[in-house]
């Protein structure tokens, strides 16, 4: 089974969690929000087989940005995986929307034409988030937790994208319904761990088993072929990762 977004390092026991997931045999990518705390986390994970760190800039923290920005280019060849970044145009975010642009701007131009894997914050920022991965042809993205219009789906479906859904949205009608509109090719699967609360506790990379169960009885398929298709999903975004042809 794959987590591919889970805040390993916002547990209070993130390395418990870590080896938990590598001893249950689940690929978690840990996602940060910020190189700083990447840089803090590489040391403890790299030794692990089933757990990757992803190199973050969270939206959110876009006054964090600027003093940040060299320490992202710097880890940058450290890492395939690319997370969480993106934009937040909801009322938390939205006073600092121009430094989000410029900030996902600054990063899609550092790693476009290289062997990245993005996992992408889009809360409404759906529609922007997908023409700057275009206008910077990053081919290799993940829309974590979309919440965004379902019309825009089949489009950044079409377009070879991702869509890697958690507990949250399969407790949701809202979120059942975007589940719904997800075709079988595009579809991942995530906690976000540890900000989704799930059966009264923190979310944890080995819950991602419900979310197998509901995709499996939500498309007439037993569990081991939803488990198998989200799979080979990730292996073909992986496969891709090295057909990308570096530019530099």
């Amino acid at each position: 089974m794959i987590d591919t977004h889970c805040h390993i390092d916002q547990y209070k026991n993130p390395i418990e969690i870590a080896d938990e997931s590598e001893n249950k045999g689940i690929i978690t990518i840990g996602v940060t929000n910020l190189p700083s705390h990447y840089e803090l986390g590489f040391a403890h994970t790299r030794g692990y087989k089933k757990v990757r760190l992803a190199l973050g800039m969270h939206p959110l923290l876009a006054n964090e940005h600027d003093k940040e920005f060299e320490r992202f280019s710097r880890l940058l060849d450290t890492t395939s995986y690319i997370g969480e970044i993106g934009l937040d145009y909801s009322k938390e975010g939205r006073s600092t929307k121009e430094v989000q642009i410029a900030t996902l701007r600054r990063i899609f131009r550092l790693i476009s034409g290289r062997k990245k894997i993005v996992s992408l914050h889009s809360r409404k920022a759906e529609e922007k988030v997908f023409e700057l991965l275009n206008e910077y042809q990053i081919k290799l993205g993940i829309f974590h937790w979309y919440s965004g219009p379902i019309g825009l789906i089949e489009s950044i479906s079409n377009a070879g994208y991702f869509f890697s859904v958690n507990t949250a949205m399969i407790e949701s009608k809202k979120g059942r319904n975007i589940i719904s509109k997800i075709p079988n090719e595009n579809l991942l699967v995530e906690t976000d761990g540890p900000f989704i609360q799930y059966k009264s506790r923190e979310v944890r990379p080995t819950d991602v088993k419900f979310i197998y169960e509901f995709l499996a009885e939500d498309r007439g398929l037993k569990l081991e072929e939803m488990i198998g298709l989200v799979s080979n999903n990730f292996k073909h975004l992986i496969n891709r990762l090295k057909e990308v042809n570096p530019k530099r």
